[in-house]
C-alpha cells in the first residue's frame, strides 16, 4: 500500500458503512482532512494523488463515488472524468478552486455529476456526496424495479435496468448518471414542453438557488451531441423559446433486451 492509501486508512471503520469513496487530489492535507471527516460519517475512503494512482485504485477496488480535483499534475480532472465516463457510471463530484461559470461548466461537460468550489465546507461536501449517492442509488433501484423495460425512440433504445443507451446502429453510448436521468425524464414526457425547473425536478438534478445555474443546459447540450447519430440528428431535443425544452419524437416501451 502506498503512502497515500496508508494515510487515509482509519484504525477501525465505522460499522454503518455508507459507501466507498475515492478522493483524488494532489494536496495530501486535503485528502487526509476530507477522508477523516467522511470516515466519521460512515464512509470508507481511499485516496490518490494523480490520475495514474486513481486508475490503479479503480482497477482493483469497487468505488461508489469519486471526489475529483479539477487541477491535477499531468492529466486534468476533466480529462480523467472523461476517461472514467468511457467505461463507468460511477458518480463524480468535481472540486474546483475557481468559481467562474465557465470552469463549472467545463467540469460538467466532462461528465461530472456535481461540483464543489474550494475553499469548501466539509459539511457542504458531505451534503453533496450524500445527495449524489442518493440519486444514483435511487435511479438504479427504480430501473431494477421496472425490470428489463426498453424505451425506443427515433431508432434509439434505452435499457432502464442496465441504464444503457443504444444508438440506431447498435453502438452503446456512454451517458453520465445525470445525462441518463435527464433523458429518462424526456422520454417519459415526450412531445411535452418541460421547463428547466421541471427537468431539474424530474431528473433529480443538482438543486440550485442560482437562477442562472446552467447545469441542465450543459447536460442537454451533451445529450444533443450524443444523439446526433440518430435519424433526426441534433433536432430530437428542441428548445422552445421562453418555455423550456421538448423531446420531439414518438416513444414506445416494451419488455426485453435491445435488438
Amino acid at each position: 500500500m502506498d503512502e497515500t492509501h496508508a494515510n487515509l486508512a482509519p484504525a477501525a471503520l465505522p460499522n454503518d458503512d455508507h459507501g466507498h469513496i475515492l478522493i483524488v487530489d494532489d494536496d495530501p492535507q486535503i485528502r487526509l482532512l476530507v477522508a477523516r471527516f467522511l470516515q466519521r460519517h460512515g464512509y470508507q475512503v481511499v485516496g490518490a494523488h494523480d490520475g495514474q494512482a486513481m486508475m490503479d485504485v479503480l482497477a482493483h477496488t469497487p468505488i461508489d463515488l469519486i471526489i475529483l480535483d479539477l487541477m491535477l499534475p499531468g492529466r486534468s480532472g476533466v480529462e480523467l472524468c472523461q476517461d472514467v465516463r468511457a467505461t463507468s457510471h460511477v458518480p463524480i463530484v468535481m472540486l474546483t478552486a475557481r468559481s467562474e461559470e465557465s470552469v463549472r461548466i467545463m467540469g460538467l461537460e466532462g461528465g461530472a455529476d456535481d461540483y464543489v468550489t474550494k475553499p469548501f465546507s466539509p459539511r457542504e461536501l458531505l451534503a453533496r456526496v450524500r445527495a449524489v449517492l442518493r440519486r444514483s442509488r435511487a435511479a438504479r433501484g427504480s430501473a431494477e424495479a421496472r425490470g428489463s423495460e426498453i424505451i425506443s425512440f427515433d431508432g434509439w433504445a434505452m435499457d432502464l435496468r442496465r441504464r444503457e443507451l443504444q444508438s440506431p446502429s447498435g453502438t452503446l453510448i456512454d451517458l453520465s448518471t445525470g445525462e441518463f436521468d435527464l433523458l429518462v425524464a424526456f422520454v417519459e414526457h415526450a412531445n411535452r414542453v418541460l421547463s428547466r425547473e421541471a427537468l431539474m425536478q424530474f431528473a433529480k438534478a443538482r438543486a440550485s438557488n442560482d437562477p442562472f445555474d446552467r447545469t441542465i443546459d450543459v447536460q442537454i447540450s451533451r445529450l444533443r451531441r450524443k444523439l446526433e447519430a440518430g435519424q433526426n440528428g441534433g433536432q430530437l431535443i428542441k428548445t422552445i423559446r421562453g418555455a423550456g425544452y421538448m423531446l420531439a419524437c414518438d416513444v414506445q416501451s416494451r419488455q426485453g433486451q435491445p435488438a
